[in-house]
């Protein structure tokens, strides 16, 4: 059974925490004992429903001003399949968490108050997550019972957001309308919206086709951590040495030639290990060691490849980078750690280009300096070669963040646009 991460976005209010309780709870995917809890919270408050939306909003600051602060991470599943839910808060002042969220989603869905329409935010996430590459997008019309279901009104805010959505790149769009409140067209067709045609939101989230947008093109093996038996009473394994990390990308076999970067030197896979035992194959997002027919120096930050096929060994990067620290800014001669995979260097910013306003996307280029929050284009110098793609590429070797040298904080997250 394969899993689904989704990020859910929108403005303050427009329902996110909502919708997740629901799907939650017409899922069968809560426990007694916190349904209880949600229904005496309800009843306090002096709310006459059941607010499904406390099911997510964990911290006591969010449940007390009703919105959501930090990414809430939940999980389900499915006969189908098994989910893992970020729930992202909407205020401007989180674009951070947006990004966290969204980062490793196969898919985002994008809430809209059918009362507001296409607000500032709604942009502002589509931005992001076209900016972030999620492939499948879906835009949920929320509260259409406060419209009357009118279709009109759903008709409208899909031609606005359709025109927005042309000048971003989004390959996969798809709108559906819903009350989460109500449960309509959340997890079955809704009896009042005759007119939609379409199938209800976890109808799509199980079916929608998520094993082509990984890259089983490009071979990437990231090693994380070289295995070697401290107390083998087995033979067998006195000799054992494998390499365990993630596959980022391709499609590996026993038998397959490979190449060890930075020594460039070549051999072939001779076994592929999981904890459950060899396997056949390993592809991305797996987790495995590999064993291979010839004694290399192979070490943690170390990167696996095809020999014909092959990532930049690069120290200059150009990137688009969103600034995440409070009270510090990223400005030119900026000295940072760059953790890429499984890889870590010193990285020194060499140049500002541009600052990105993510709601008229508007490029300043007379900006000196990043803030929080901010997203804009730099030039990195790194102290030793990254093995790197370019975002778009693949995500998982496109991708890094930046550490504060003295604090050993995230301090940004950063997506390869070039690499030399």
């Amino acid at each position: 059974m394969d899993i689904l991460r989704f990020a859910t976005a929108g403005s303050v209010d427009d329902g996110k925490s909502t919708l997740i309780g629901r799907l939650l709870f017409d899922s069968k995917a809560i426990f007694e004992d916190q349904l209880e809890a949600v229904e005496r919270t309800s009843r306090d408050r002096g709310t006459e429903y059941t607010d499904l939306s406390l099911l997510t909003d964990g911290l006591r600051a969010e449940r007390e001003q009703g919105i959501t602060i930090d990414v809430a991470y939940r999980y389900f599943a499915t006969p189908r399949r098994k989910f893992i839910i970020a729930d992202t808060p909407g205020h401007i002042q989180y674009t951070r968490n947006m990004v966290t969220g969204a980062s490793t989603a196969d898919l985002a869905i994008i809430l809209i108050d059918a009362r507001k329409g296409v607000l500032e935010q709604s942009r502002r996430h589509a931005f992001l997550t076209s900016l972030l590459r999620v492939p499948h997008l879906v835009l949920a019309v929320n509260k259409m019972d406060l419209v009357d279901y009118a279709q009109e009104r759903f008709e409208e805010i899909r031609e606005e957001f359709t025109a927005f959505a042309s000048k971003l790149n989004v390959s996969d769009l798809t709108f559906i309308p819903i009350s989460a409140l109500n449960g309509d067209n959340v997890v079955s067709r809704s009896e009042n919206m005759p007119w939609y045609l379409g199938t209800s939101l976890l109808h799509h989230l199980e079916n929608v086709h998520i094993a082509s947008d990984r890259n089983l093109t490009d071979v990437r093996f990231p090693v994380q951590y070289v295995i070697r038996p401290q107390r083998a009473t087995d033979h067998a394994f006195h000799d054992y040495r494998g390499y365990a990390g993630q596959v980022a990308g391709g499609v590996l076999k026993p038998g397959d030639e490979v190449v060890h970067l930075p020594s460039g030197l070549s051999t072939r896979i001779a076994s592929i290990d999981t904890f459950d035992g060899p396997v056949e194959e390993a592809f991305p997002p797996m987790s495995v060691t590999l064993r291979f027919e010839d004694d290399l120096d192979i070490s943690r930050g170390d990167m696996i490849a095809r020999p014909n096929n092959q990532p930049n060994a690069a120290q200059e990067l150009e990137a688009m980078v969103c600034w995440m620290a409070d009270g510090v800014k990223l400005s030119p001669r900026s000295k940072l750690t760059i953790k890429h995979t499984t890889r870590t260097a010193r990285a020194l910013v060499r140049d500002l280009h541009y600052r990105l306003d993510v709601n008229t996307l508007h490029r300043d280029e007379e900006a000196t300096s990043l803030g929080l929050n901010e997203i804009g284009r730099v030039s990195l110098r790194v102290t030793q070669p990254l093995f790197v793609d370019d975002y778009a590429r693949n995500r998982l070797t496109g991708g890094f963040i930046l550490i504060d040298e003295a604090t050993n904080g995230t301090v940004g997250a950063g997506m390869v646009l070039d690499a030399r």
